[in-house]
């Protein structure tokens, strides 16, 4: 039986380059015509022997995202069951109850699987990247810092100060002198600089007038993306040849991890030191609630900056990135956000941002449209039948898509393309003029993840927004500086992405306004 395999496996290899060729001109080909409405477009693809969907994956690689959605939207269940090739069963999910089932009743037999060799040279043993005790570990010690108290510190201090200090002055700078930027890029520095400053206690100032170009955070995008590169491959052999020879992609992900280490274990030295100096600190971080923990194995700990680094630095970005944009297209939300923004104006930094709730609403929706994260793999650890019936194998890739959740007509209705914080609210019966946020279930809205892995950071992402959002509206209008029909492009990574970044304009705003 492995014989067979194994022969399979290098005939479809010696077929594959002419299979991609002929593919890839007919999708070139379908491109160029107009296409008709999804209902009558859209149906699952065909499987053959041994190379299942393969030519149909490859046909639509360059919109995998977007043609894995459509093929949910058209499944009965919302679960599709996709024959990759030689025999690769992958279940796609958008369906609450099989997330659910995933992620909380079964979660013990859904893990990374092979997911952790393919990230491991970037996240190593950090806590996205491992199962068990490892994670319960980094876990528990990680919870400590997401209390209110810590959330208050967070935005009193470390968020406003990037904000005052260095954020405010460059917009006011780009304001007066007309200058375009790349708000993507303005808001990876400013979470970039926040997260070192509260899990690491370490300032790099990466958001400085000059936005300064660095070897690390070059090093750092280098890495996701080609990490990413690596999730996305159709046959994970072509980057393991790579990776064994040390060429191309391979190459240059090896030296740019190699960069990254080296400024995680230069924040890590001067921890230490800083904890042999005072046994005590004013002000303890996550990185020194780790180094106290007994976990004295620098490498260990090089991987837990790393992904708390990735956690911090582009989810929350990639969030605001899209908010704004989606804000300039829905000029009545904008007016409704900044209504609210002015109304708590008065009150602390703190109190004003965690009571916004027509802002908590509107981000909430962009991120339903637009998740920092579009999909979460796992892999069966035993054989399982989910509450749809569909039967589970055995080392079958399990992959939930909260991108294609967002665009469900039986998750939120025949308007569901719509940008509609409302669908997110309700008046408050007591005070019929003010609104109560009324949240979905996180196996509905799983952008956050759900079960046990709920993201701890997520009150502490949305503070983070909110103050941002309020800080910079109340002096700000944002307008994109895009070429005339053209609309921004979701790229999937191991967070989400503007293809090529968002420029914008910045306009101060009248004082009435």
């Amino acid at each position: 039986m492995l014989f067979l395999q194994l022969l399979a496996s290098f005939f479809f290899l010696l077929l594959l380059p002419f299979l991609s060729i002929i593919f890839l001109k007919r999708a070139s080909a379908r491109k160029k015509q107009s296409s008709p409405p999804p209902s009558t477009a859209i149906s699952p693809p065909r499987s053959y022997p041994i190379i299942g969907s393969f030519l149909a994956v490859v046909a639509n690689c360059h919109r995998r995202l977007q043609w894995l959605t459509d093929i949910l939207q058209v499944t009965p269940s919302a679960t599709y069951v996709l024959h990759r090739s030689i025999g690769i069963r992958q279940v796609l999910i958008a369906n609450p109850a099989v997330v659910q089932h995933i992620l909380k009743t079964n979660f013990h037999n859904y893990g990374k699987g092979h997911f952790n060799g393919t990230l491991k040279d970037f996240l190593g043993h950090g806590i996205f990247n491992v199962n068990g005790e490892s994670w319960k570990f980094q876990r528990q010690v990680a919870s400590h810092e997401f209390n209110t108290k810590s959330m208050r510190k967070f935005v009193e201090t470390v968020v406003d100060t990037e904000l005052s200090d260095r954020l405010i002055p460059i917009l006011t700078s780009a304001a007066t002198t007309g200058t375009v930027l790349d708000f993507q890029d303005i808001l990876q520095r400013f979470a970039f600089d926040n997260v070192c400053k509260i899990a690491f206690g370490f300032d790099p100032a990466y958001l400085l007038p000059s936005l300064p170009q660095t070897k690390f955070a070059q090093a750092f995008e280098d890495s996701v993306t080609i990490s990413s590169d690596r999730l996305r491959s159709f046959i994970h052999f072509f980057w393991k040849i790579k990776k064994l020879l040390n060429i191309g992609s391979e190459k240059r992900l090896r030296i740019a991890i190699s960069e990254v280490q080296e400024f995680a274990k230069n924040i890590i030295r001067e921890k230490k030191n800083e904890l042999r100096e005072k046994s005590s600190l004013d002000s303890v971080d996550l990185l020194s609630r780790f180094l106290s923990s007994g976990h004295s194995d620098e490498n260990f700990v090089t991987d837990i900056v790393i992904s708390f680094i990735l956690a911090g630095r582009d989810t929350t970005s990639a969030a605001l990135t899209w908010y704004l944009w989606l804000l300039s297209k829905n000029p009545r939300v904008e007016s409704e956000v900044l209504k609210e923004i002015s109304e708590k104006s008065e009150a602390t930094a703190f109190d004003e941002v965690k009571d916004m709730v027509y802002t908590h609403a509107s981000l909430c929706e962009s991120m339903r449209l637009y998740p920092p994260v579009a999909t979460d793999t796992k892999e069966a650890v035993n054989d399982d039948i989910l509450p749809d019936g569909t039967v589970v194998r055995k080392g079958m890739l399990v992959t939930y898509i909260p991108y294609a959740m967002g665009r469900m007509e039986t998750l939120w209705g025949s308007d569901w393309a719509d940008f509609k914080p409302e669908r997110w609210l309700e008046k408050d019966e007591a005070e019929n003029k003010h609104w109560k946020f009324v949240g979905r279930d996180a196996y509905t809205y799983p952008v956050f993840q759900a079960g046990p892995r709920i993201c701890l950071g997520k009150e502490m992402a949305f503070l983070q927004m909110k103050r941002v959002v309020a800080g910079v509206l109340k002096r700000f209008k944002v307008v994109p500086a895009l070429e005339e029909g053209v609309e921004p492009e979701f790229v999937q990574q191991l967070t989400s992405k503007m293809k090529g970044g968002l420029p914008v304009r910045i306009v101060e705003r009248e004082e009435k306004e």
